[in-house]
């Protein structure tokens, strides 16, 4: 524990939402929802308005649209909002070489690492800067937690949410922690916290009260010691700037199960695509190539295969996954399917031909002798994908000479961005039927005005996000 309060931690507000609504005019002060929109789809972040109508994250989409149907609900923008994490990390690192970012929208900082404050006085006026600041580059709001340490610097941002700031002073944890909740303090979830109030304990007061050893004795030693000194305001864990990522993965869940072997195929192959340009972006390479496949009776299998030496090979990775797919039984469906890289480097091994062909399976988690039954063309570009084979050897239909297959009708998720060729850029409110809705309206202008188009209007095209601040465009959107 420090004697000034000169642990920072920096909570950005319903952040996915709050970008959403800063981006899309019409949307602020309304209730807006990010996740997933299919049937099976989570809620990712919902704005303060829709929390009232008792939405939050974690929560099944269809539960959210029953609690809030007249609620806006988008799909994910990860890119702009790495863009926007971007911008605020980076004035949480001009105030101190110590920063350590936990999620996209969350850090802690050490500020006397900095020399930008020793004591209560310049850390809340380092805090009020910060967050002014944040606004000026990004137009959000985040919350501020000021303490001697991390767990009560998270706390105190937690219960400044939103957009303000709060400092505990030194000396006064205790008196803090006393009337709040005991999952309020980490490592409290819900099965710790209904055992706690089988035995009377529901507040941190009582946590400190019933004692150490009686603690140990409901929960084991390390469970028990560590929640005692916390319920006693006691954190010795450093700042720590870097923060070592152990894997790299990206998954998908489908809205109906997936039965056709050909259709997993590609999807295992898409996922392995996304996964080494995110493995590439965080500058890794990784040696153990993992499959997770959700079943249709919710089942989870995982498969692994370690490689001879680490790679960012999109090939490489792609015909592992499918030596790992061959191994795996997905007969009755499957809903979810997962690719990963672990066994992170910062370092590619060269012989990669090598390496793909002298794959060792992790034991009983391999994938067997049916190596490349599903191969990758080998072309070693980021995205391509080769055409799938069967088991036959023979091609899919789309290369047997005959007519051409018409093309896929464009898909307009909504809250995507798009651009007009007459009245620039928009965004989507929603789509069916053969048509897309599209509101006109970027950051910076009024609400826009809203119009129909074909799906397949050759005028109207996907687009990147603007940025919130600065940069935007008024054009044919801002008068409509």
């Amino acid at each position: 524990m420090r004697a000034a309060p000169t642990i920072l931690h920096l909570d950005m507000d319903a952040f996915y939402a709050s970008v959403e609504q800063a981006s899309k005019p019409s949307l602020r002060g309304k209730a807006v929802i990010v996740g997933g929109l299919g049937p099976r789809g989570v809620v990712a972040t919902a704005s303060y308005e829709a929390r009232r109508f008792g939405v939050h994250s974690a929560m099944p989409t269809a539960q959210a649209r029953r609690l809030c149907p007249n609620g806006a609900y988008l799909i994910p923008r990860f890119s702009l909002y790495r863009q926007v994490s971007d911008i605020v990390m980076a004035l949480l690192r001009e105030l101190s070489p110590l920063v350590e970012p936990l999620s996209l929208d969350e850090a802690f900082v050490d500020l006397e690492a900095g020399g930008v404050a020793f004591d209560s006085r310049t850390a809340r006026a380092t805090g009020e800067r910060l967050r002014a600041d944040i606004r000026a580059a990004t137009g959000l709001s985040g919350s501020v937690g000021l303490a001697g340490s991390k767990m009560l610097a998270k706390v105190a941002s937690e219960e400044a949410k939103p957009a303000g700031l709060l400092l505990i002073e030194p000396g006064t944890e205790r008196e803090l922690l006393a009337p709040m909740s005991v999952r309020t303090l980490p490592g409290v979830g819900p099965a710790t916290g209904e055992h706690l109030r089988r035995a009377g304990i529901t507040t941190v007061g009582e946590l400190a009260e019933a004692g150490e050893d009686e603690l140990v004795r409901m929960l084991g030693r390390a469970h028990g010691v560590g929640l005692y000194r916390m319920a006693l305001g006691l954190d010795d864990r450093p700042v720590v700037a870097e923060r070592d990522a152990k894997s790299v993965s990206v998954e998908d869940t489908f809205d109906v199960d997936l039965h056709d072997r050909v259709r997993i195929r590609n999807e295992v192959q898409r996922l392995a695509d996304r996964c080494v340009q995110r493995l590439r972006g965080s500058g890794h390479s990784g040696r153990t190539i993992v499959l997770k496949v959700r079943r249709y009776d919710f089942s989870t299998l995982t498969r692994s295969e370690t490689l001879r030496g680490p790679t960012d090979d999109p090939a490489v990775v792609r015909e592992a996954a499918a030596r790992l797919l061959e191994g795996v039984d997905t007969t009755g469906g499957v809903r979810l399917l997962g690719v990963g890289v672990t066994g992170l480097a910062d370092y590619t091994q060269e012989d990669l031909f090598a390496q793909s062909l002298a794959a060792e399976p992790d034991g009983a988690e391999g994938a067997g002798e049916a190596a490349g039954a599903a191969g990758a063309g080998g072309n070693g570009e980021s995205g391509a994908a080769a055409a799938p084979v069967e088991a036959s050897g023979a091609r899919v239909a789309a290369e047997q000479p005959g007519e051409p297959e018409p093309a896929p009708e464009r898909r307009w998720p909504a809250g995507s961005d798009v651009r007009h060729a007459v009245y620039g850029p928009g965004w989507v409110q929603g789509s069916g039927v053969g048509r897309v809705t599209v509101r006109f309206e970027q950051p910076g202008s009024g609400p826009g005005r809203v119009r129909t188009f074909r799906v397949d209007d050759p005028e109207l095209e996907p687009s990147d996000p603007l940025p919130l601040v600065g940069d935007g465009e008024q054009g044919p959107a801002g008068a409509a």
